[in-house]
């Protein structure tokens, strides 16, 4: 790991209805993202939030 690197690399993004995306937050860990993209999911809203690694393009 050099100074560059990125220490929180694995981003949580929700998109709402109207396709607008935000970011949630930046986490050191996948495990750790999908925990709070998962928590956010379970709430029973209609925005679809996943989990992806900085500098990754999205699927």
């Amino acid at each position: 790991m050099t100074d560059s690197d990125p220490v929180l690399p694995w981003l949580v993004i929700r998109q709402d209805d109207n396709g607008n995306r935000y970011r949630v937050g930046r986490y050191a860990t996948e495990g750790e993202a999908r925990k709070v993209a998962d928590s956010l999911d379970d709430r029973g809203h209609k925005q679809l939030y996943w989990v992806e690694r900085l500098g990754s393009p999205a699927l």
